[in-house]
């Protein structure tokens, strides 16, 4: 049975101006996909006037809190007391959001407590993404 938690954060958008402006997301983790992470935003702020899920490795959520990580869509690196940043890149430009450090460190616990890092079931990951990748061909 897969367990999945969600974890509301604040985030705060910063803008070409360097203003801050408030932005819910969602945290979540799911044991069924034990490698990644998911960052919900909700319709109202994002672009497309519709829900956007950014998926990416939760070894690369703990390392970026640390050291600066990531290459791709996806940088995150400490930034000042307390604060965490995280750069998302897509076609449509950039949202640099910066979040609490603390709520990502306690997000990353519980996912360590439901899935501890080195424990995840790879090959099972694997073999969900290529059928969906194929479509049980």
């Amino acid at each position: 049975m897969d367990i999945t938690f969600e974890q509301p954060a604040r985030a705060r958008l910063i803008t070409a101006e360097d203003q801050e402006v408030p932005v819910p997301a969602t945290l979540r983790y799911t044991s069924g996909d034990p490698l990644a992470v998911f960052v919900d935003f909700p319709a109202e702020v994002t672009l497309g006037g519709e829900e956007v899920t950014w998926t990416f490795a939760r070894s690369l959520l703990d390392q970026g809190l640390d050291v600066p990580a990531g290459r791709g869509d996806v940088h995150i690196w400490p930034c000042g007391r307390g604060r965490t940043a995280v750069e998302f890149h897509s076609p449509h430009g950039l949202a640099l959001l910066q979040f609490d450090t603390q709520a990502l460190v306690r997000f990353l616990q519980r996912s360590h407590e439901v899935v501890a890092p080195g424990e995840e079931d790879v090959e099972a990951v694997v073999e969900r993404g290529l059928s969906a990748l194929f479509g049980g061909v």
